[in-house]
């Protein structure tokens, strides 16, 4: 099968990659639309996450049917987005939350308090024993 591929092949590999576009199209349209920077977010790190599934399974199907054996190389990709993407979006949520917080709330927006005690109220000497 090395040369052309044939159009079951090929079909839906165009297909997986026509989906990715939708996908992180849909995306940059949430990022455009939404107003806050929390809903600004959550697009990017799930719609371009399908995004990514779409052509690394599109990516395994092509190369796989082009050598004729299984080609897994493309797995490594979303092996690292998986473990990448969502450390990146809490740090950056956090970030996010500490900012409001030592700005004095932000804009207005409600801001959970800390879950630590620690920096609620100082407790006296007398009573700390």
């Amino acid at each position: 099968m090395s040369g052309n591929l044939a159009w079951w092949i090929e079909i839906p590999v165009a297909l997986l990659l026509v989906l990715s576009g939708l996908f992180a199209l849909a995306a940059g349209v949430g990022v455009v639309r939404f107003k806050t920077f929390f809903q600004r977010m959550h697009p990017p790190a799930l719609a371009y996450s399908f995004a990514a599934w779409c052509v690394t399974l599109a990516s395994i199907v092509y190369f796989s049917a082009q050598d004729d054996k299984l080609a897994l190389r493309s797995w490594l990709i979303i092996i690292f987005l998986a473990l990448t993407v969502p450390v990146t979006t809490i740090l950056l949520a956090r970030t996010e939350l500490f900012r409001r917080r030592t700005a004095g709330g932000g804009g207005g927006d409600e801001v959970p308090p800390p879950l630590n005690h620690e920096s609620a109220a100082p407790v006296p000497a007398d009573e700390a024993r």
